[in-house]
This record gives structure tokens, C-alpha cells and sequence, in this order.
């Protein structure tokens, strides 16, 4: 049986953690959410959530963790080897079961990015 639980080792919990995603400044969005990511050495991907309060009240900031959440838990086993931070657009709702199509496509998105954008390991010039 899959295992769908949301365990501590599937949190970004450090400021380091949250710096090293953002840093890499590489995301992709959708009309719902946007992800930056990073490649993970874990091997499993992470989530890091980031709510504003421009999205809204406390109500609304902690509905969209929870759905954040609920989505990457079952999702997790779809998703690449990535560190995830996701953030949410202003002015959308947020609803599990989008989220739930919209993350893998978004993470997948983001690795083919991420090994696109990566140094090429190529030694010497070749001239």
C-alpha cells in the first residue's frame, strides 16, 4: 500500500532550505498557483509553502496551506525529486482537486526547466 502521509521529511523547514529555492529563480505558474523549485538530493520532492497576507485574512491564508498541503500528500509519489515552494495567486480560491492536476504538471514542468537551465558538463572548451 502507498504511503500518503504528509512526514517531516517532506517539509521545507529551514530558511537555507526556503533561500536555495528561491535562489535558483526558476519557476513555472498557472492561473492558481505559482512553484519555484530546486533539485532536491534527497531523492523525493519537498514542499515549502509561502502564503501573503495579500491573498487574504487568516481564514483564507490557512485554507490555501491546508489545500497546498492535501495536494502534495497525494500527489507526492507523481511528483520528481525537486524542492517545491509554492505560493498562490491573489484573487483565486483555493480548491484540491485543481491543485491536485495542476501540481505534477507544474513540478514536471519545473524539472524539465531546471535540467534544461543546468551547467553543462562538458569539460574543456573543445576548440
Amino acid at each position: 500500500m502507498t504511503d500518503h502521509a504528509f512526514r517531516k521529511r517532506l517539509r521545507l523547514l529551514k530558511p537555507a532550505d526556503f533561500r536555495r529555492v528561491m535562489d535558483a529563480r526558476t519557476s513555472v505558474t498557472d492561473g492558481l498557483v505559482r512553484v519555484y523549485g530546486a533539485e532536491s538530493t534527497l531523492g523525493h520532492p519537498r514542499l515549502g509553502l509561502t502564503v501573503s497576507r495579500k491573498v487574504g485574512g487568516a481564514v483564507a491564508r490557512n485554507r490555501w496551506k491546508r489545500s497546498l498541503r492535501e495536494a502534495f500528500r497525494l500527489t507526492q509519489h507523481e511528483l520528481p525529486a525537486l524542492d517545491l515552494v509554492c505560493l498562490p495567486h491573489r484573487g483565486t480560491a483555493p480548491d484540491v482537486r485543481r491543485l491536485c492536476e495542476a501540481l505534477p504538471k507544474l513540478a514536471h514542468r519545473l524539472a524539465q526547466r531546471l535540467r534544461r537551465d543546468r551547467p553543462s558538463e562538458r569539460t574543456g572548451s573543445g576548440r
